[in-house]
């Protein structure tokens, strides 16, 4: 069943993830988009703030990106995104944490006769419950 702009409410929720990170792909992600050493490289991440290696806050929104199109684009009637607000990153995530994520409609507007803008509070959490991202998508959906 195809979920259009006329089947969401405010106040729908959804949550869905289990998916661990390794330190593999962080540092391979990092060493291409964002070379800091706290991502990269081992011995300097343990002299760093976070005292290891973690992961970059670019990686974990590619990470959700791709947990949320695995689990809601073949049922979704969405045309893609008009922006994210609010992205904030709470809390490292280091090689071995599991992420999940919980949305939340907020808010729903017509956009034109065939479209509607939705709005999400999205967090990303990790093994232990903790906030680790969060940030306010606004999605395009198609109307009936």
């Amino acid at each position: 069943m195809t979920t259009y702009y006329e089947d969401i409410e405010p106040g729908d929720t959804v949550e869905f993830g289990g998916r661990t990170v390794t330190k593999d792909e962080m540092v391979e992600f990092a060493e291409k988009y964002d070379p800091q050493p706290f991502h990269v490289d081992e011995e300097a991440a343990l002299e760093s703030f976070f005292g290891g290696l973690v992961a970059s806050g670019w990686f974990t929104a590619a990470v959700v990106m791709r947990m949320t199109v695995d689990h809601h684009l073949d049922e979704w009637a969405s045309t893609g995104a008009l922006g994210v607000g609010n992205l904030r990153w709470h809390a490292p995530v280091y090689p071995g944490d599991t992420l999940s994520v919980r949305t939340e409609v907020t808010e729903k507007k017509p956009r034109d006769e065939t479209t509607g803008i939705v709005r999400y509070e999205k967090e990303v959490l990790n093994q232990d419950g903790e906030v680790v991202m969060s940030m306010q998508p606004h999605v395009l959906f198609e109307r009936r």
